[in-house]
């Protein structure tokens, strides 16, 4: 499944646009106000780590491929050496399932590299 070994590298936090878009997602599953608390909690949770594997199987969501242009673009980004901002994932006790916040078309284009890589991520 690899293609090919590339390092993937990392910035040290989240980009400031990933915790406005971490929003509006999580306002399409939550009340406005649970979603805006996620988000807060979010920007003060520490750096954790999971295996891209890991992250797709507790997520329950499918992988793209490289036919999203989304997807495509993050391997791009990857094969020139750009850093990547960490994932955002979000706890749901109800569904027993992790929330892929911000950065599914990172884990995809990750998962195309090496489904063992480590991933940076804030959870809560």
């Amino acid at each position: 499944m690899a293609k090919k070994s590339v390092e993937i590298k990392w910035l040290k936090e989240p980009e400031n646009h990933d915790y406005p878009a971490a929003k509006s997602y999580l306002s399409l599953i939550y009340e406005e106000s649970s979603a805006k608390a996620l988000v807060k909690k979010l920007k003060r949770a520490p750096l954790s780590e999971f295996k891209a594997k890991d992250i797709f199987r507790a997520s329950a969501l499918s992988l793209l491929g490289v036919s999203n242009t989304h997807v495509a673009k993050d391997q791009r980004k990857i094969e020139s050496g750009q850093e990547l901002s960490p994932l955002l994932l979000v706890r749901d006790s109800a569904s027993g399932k992790v929330i892929i916040a911000d950065g599914y078309h990172r884990l995809c284009a990750i998962y195309s590299f090496d489904e063992d890589a480590l991933i940076p991520c804030k959870i809560v």
